[in-house]
């Protein structure tokens, strides 16, 4: 099934990082890969993206990434804290120039008066040191979250990190 913003999206952000001789990669939650699949879905993908870790576990994250047990356990997995070593812990694990880690809780369960259903955090990260997060929260069924949180990371990507290619 296309989806033409988030191909239109992938398309802008591949475009950037060839422009830059960049590449970028993936470290996912919430998302379970969503992001992956929208870059790969634009031909000659390779050229720009590194690698995806799908890193749905606190487990995964420690493993694959290199998020520390003590940040998990002191923040929890949807937090800022966490998301940001996700981020850092891609870029170094794929030797890529971005970054862009996601956790959240999608629903329809999980959720909390601090964290409700909808709430997802992104961090983004680059090799010459910049990052940025951001909290989000989303409106819809788990479906609907999981894809605007994947629209908004390209379109952090994007804005904040390639437009001025």
């Amino acid at each position: 099934m296309s989806d033409p913003e988030l191909m239109q999206l992938s398309e802008l952000v591949g475009q950037a990082l060839l422009a830059r001789g960049a590449t970028m990669t993936t470290a996912e939650s919430c998302t379970g890969g969503w992001i992956a699949k929208a870059i790969t879905d634009v031909a000659g993908s390779s050229a720009w993206f590194e690698r995806g870790f799908v890193t749905y576990s606190n487990e995964a994250k420690e493993q694959m990434i290199g998020v520390r047990g003590v940040t998990l356990e002191q923040h929890g997995a949807v937090s800022e804290p966490v998301v940001v070593e996700m981020a850092i812990g891609a870029l170094r694990a794929a030797r890529a120039t971005y970054a862009v880690s996601v956790s959240g809780i999608a629903g329809p369960d999980g959720g909390s008066a601090e964290k409700p259903v909808g709430t997802v955090w992104f961090g983004f990260a680059s090799a010459n040191g910049q990052g940025i997060t951001a909290c989000e929260r989303f409106i819809g069924d788990r479906e609907s979250v999981r894809r605007q949180a994947t629209a908004y990371a390209l379109q952090t990507l994007w804005q904040q990190f390639l437009q001025n290619t």
